[in-house]
Order: structure tokens, then sequence, then C-alpha cells
């Protein structure tokens, strides 16, 4: 109830002059109690990062269960994304501003924003694992982070596609897999392998946050060489 209405109000206030005090009143608890569960308007958004992540991850499911075509599990996911993220367009546009900012705790980049990027990488691993596509075991690691990379570029077109039903997004997202999967085919041929692990070098030495998950999950899985799934 309290995320429910904070969503609201950051719809039709704008993040920056919604209070916790009026998210509080407007969803008949008091202060104390919307402090309790959620310790800023911060931890409110995460909590929507957090629940967009469950809702996509249920979402893709029948596309995941029945297609092995790399092409087409790709699209399905990235379609999926803006389905489940359709009701929420409006408020994408309202707190944007503070998700891009790079020391901002909203950035999907930020340390605090790791456990949902996490669940979107997890989802673009399961793209792969389960996809007919033949890839080096040297770039299995690191392909999902490239992937959920592009799907971070399709979110921010979307937050300013005002087409009808952003219909532009869903070209974008369609014909971005088609792409997407040429390139990881293209990466199958050993002299290609360099470049696709100097991109995401670039990404994890510059992105913040990035560099901090990449170095956690290699302590998590005890060594030194690409990160693990």
């Amino acid at each position: 109830m309290i995320l429910e209405t904070a969503l609201r109000l950051f719809q039709e206030r704008g993040y920056d002059k919604t209070t916790m005090r009026a998210i509080a009143k407007e969803a008949g608890v008091s202060v104390g109690n919307a402090y309790y569960y959620f310790a800023s308007k911060e931890h409110l958004v995460q909590g929507f990062y957090d629940r967009i992540a469950a809702e996509h991850r249920a979402a893709v499911r029948p596309v995941l269960d029945a297609e092995t075509d790399f092409e087409a599990r790709l699209a399905g996911v990235l379609t999926a994304w803006l389905d489940i993220a359709a009701p929420y367009h409006e408020f994408a546009a309202q707190f944007f501003k503070n998700a891009a900012d790079p020391e901002s705790p909203l950035s999907p980049f930020s340390p605090e924003s790791e456990h949902a990027r996490e669940a979107a990488i997890d989802v673009h691993r399961e793209v792969l694992a389960g996809s007919k596509a033949k890839v080096a075991e040297e770039l299995r690691d690191i392909l999902p982070e490239l992937m959920w990379l592009s799907q971070m570029g399709l979110v921010l077109y979307w937050v300013f596609d005002r087409s009808e039903g952003s219909e532009r997004s869903r070209r974008l997202a369609v014909r971005g897999a088609r792409l997407t999967s040429r390139g990881v085919a293209l990466a199958r041929f050993r002299v290609l392998r360099p470049l696709v692990r100097e991109v995401h070098e670039l990404f994890t030495d510059f992105l913040p946050g990035m560099a901090q998950t990449v170095a956690a999950r290699r302590t998590a899985g005890g060594g030194t060489g690409p990160a693990q799934a």
C-alpha cells in the first residue's frame, strides 16, 4: 500500500515535491510506520525496481520456456519489459533526472541498485544459456552484462518515447535483438573475442557501480578470472 501510494504521488506531484510525510498521509499510516518499511524515498524507488524485476522475471517465462532461438528469446524479454513498465511511463519521466545522476542511489548503475541490476542480468544469462547460440566459454560471463547494458539503452529511449503505445520503443527492441543476435554470432570467431572483452572492460571501468558488482561476483566465485555466472 505504501509503495503504490508513493508511485502515484511521484507521478502526480513529481519525485522531488513528494515527501515521506505526504506518502504516509495518503497511505493512511503514521510517518513512523512509513519509515519502518522504507527508510527514505530512495528506498521506495529501490522497492519499485525490485517489483519491476520480479514482475519481469515472471512475464518472460512463457518465451524462455518455449523458445530456443536467441533472437526470439531476447526480443521476447525486451518487449515483456516494455509491457511491465508501461503503467509507469509518466512516473519514469518524472524521476529520470534523479536516476540519471551517476552519484544518485536511484541510478541503475549505483551500488544501491545492485540487487535489481543483478536480477535483470540473471534474466539475460538465462536468455543466453537456454538458446541454441554457440558462445565461447570465455564470453559466457560477460555477454549477459553487455545485453543488460543494451537494455538500459532501450529503457532510456523508452523514457522519452511519446509514440502511441511506445510503438517506436517496441520496434527498437525487436531490431536491437536482431542486431545483438548477429553480434553474438560473430563473437564465435576468435579474432573478435578480444574486442568483446574490451567493450565489457570499458563499461565496468567507467560506469559507477559496475566495477564493484563485477569484483564482488569474482570474490564470491573464488577466482580472479571472468565473473562467474
